[in-house]
């Protein structure tokens, strides 16, 4: 097949064999410029988070996938990849060398891809390389670097999505009424907004935006889905696997002392602190079988971000297996953080009365190696275009709903979640 051929969805990765690269990683020197100024107009893939990171453009090799086993078959796919490859890494870095990046939607139904670019401009630790992909027969001279300036999105207006505040209020209060019968713990509920701009969505303005507004996040673009997500599922480097998992949060008011207030409160908050053990306990028990040892703090740290706070909490251990990052991703999704507790009822309560498909909103989003390293989040505070109107972009947000939960509260607190996607796409 075509090196940017894709492997028809729903087929097993072994349907269409991977295409045999070459690829080659280069350190440059006196290259300044942000990795996000190296992306062209179109086609731009992105990984960035305190200006380390990738991005890359063009398609040397493509997988898309859905159905019950996308994990499996994207798992095989690269296995299949990699090990026909040609690797020349003169950086020796993690990043460097063959990297893929992926999009996984949250249900079996979701559209899920892993895209190996031809151009792939890395940073880390102060050291810049360039990777180049291409196919078996030929090896890819090192382009020469370009920046690109943006097009501002212009005058942004936004519109209820699948339901208006008022209508998700009221499942969020159908949701406490289920939880407080017994019938499921936990329940996380999303809702989307429509943003509507004058002028065709230029995807690097909130990309820039993004990452300059929330360094401490991963800012990734994969496949028209962009965002500044705080959630690690998970990182397996060289053996140690972590996880940072977020459940419990409250909004910033720019008040210094008050939101210190306000931090003390959520680290003492009941219901916070419930929703924050569930989803802790579900990464726990997801990542036991991988790792020899663990590390599984007992109470959470507030993580303070420019918009809001959130508890959070590090997991950590040591592997105990060859799972990669990808095979890690598959075991903790869907975790309680995104979905809820017992996972099956809340998955069913949640295509019961959601009313919207999530696409690939608070699926694994990330990046991963030859060897398996690599880092999955879980793609929140993000939008993804309209594949069929460049002016137009549904944004996300959803909140962990408990048997204390108030809907007013929780729709508060959704629209401090679509506040990073807000503000980037505004002038």
């Amino acid at each position: 097949m075509a090196l940017s051929d894709p492997v028809r969805p729903g087929l097993s990765a072994s349907a269409e064999p991977a295409p045999h690269l070459v690829i080659r990683s280069q350190r440059v020197d006196g290259v300044a410029a942000a990795l996000m100024d190296h992306l062209p107009e179109t086609g731009g893939l992105a990984w960035v988070r305190r200006g380390d990171g990738h991005v890359g453009w063009g398609v040397a090799a493509r997988l898309d996938v859905a159905g019950s086993n996308r994990f499996a078959e994207a798992q095989e796919w690269w296995q299949e990849l990699t090990a026909s490859a040609v690797v020349r890494d003169e950086v020796g870095v993690p990043g460097s060398g063959l990297v893929c990046f992926g999009s996984f939607g949250f249900t079996d139904i979701d559209a899920s891809e892993l895209v190996v670019p031809e151009v792939i401009v890395g940073r880390r630790g102060g050291i810049t390389w360039v990777t180049t992909i291409s196919g078996a027969s030929s090896l890819a001279a090192l382009p020469e670097l370009t920046t690109y300036e943006p097009e501002p999105v212009g005058a942004v207006a936004f519109a209820d999505g699948a339901r208006s505040g008022t209508e998700w209020s009221g499942i969020v209060a159908d949701a406490v009424k289920r939880i407080t019968s017994g019938e499921l713990d936990k329940v996380v509920l999303a809702r989307d907004l429509i943003a509507i701009s004058p002028n065709p969505i230029d995807l690097r303005w909130p990309l820039r935006r993004l990452a300059a507004a929330y360094p401490n996040c991963w800012t990734f673009s994969v496949d028209g889905l962009i965002g500044a997500t705080p959630e690690l599922l998970v990182r397996r480097e060289k053996g140690l696997i972590t996880s940072r998992v977020l459940a419990g949060t409250i909004r910033r008011t720019g008040d210094d002392a008050h939101d210190l207030a306000l931090a003390a409160s959520l680290a003492r908050s009941s219901k916070d602190l419930e929703e924050h053990e569930y989803a802790v306990r579900s990464v726990a028990d997801a990542l036991k079988p991988h790792c020899k040892s663990m590390n599984v703090p007992e109470t959470p740290f507030v993580l303070h971000l420019p918009n809001v706070m959130h508890l959070a909490s590090d997991v950590a251990g040591v592997a105990a297996n060859g799972a990669s990052a990808l095979g890690l991703a598959a075991a903790l999704h869907p975790s309680a953080a995104i979905c809820g507790t017992p996972t099956d009822a809340a998955r069913d309560v949640i295509g019961e009365i959601e009313g919207m498909p999530r696409g690939r909103f608070s699926g694994p989003v990330g990046w991963m190696d030859a060897a398996g390293d690599g880092e999955w989040c879980i793609a929140l505070r993000c939008g993804q275009a309209d594949p069929h109107d460049p002016t137009r972009m549904r944004l996300f947000a959803g909140a962990g709903i408990v048997a204390g939960s108030d809907p007013e509260a929780e729709l508060a607190e959704t629209n401090a979640k679509l506040v990073p996607m807000r503000d980037a796409l505004g002038d």
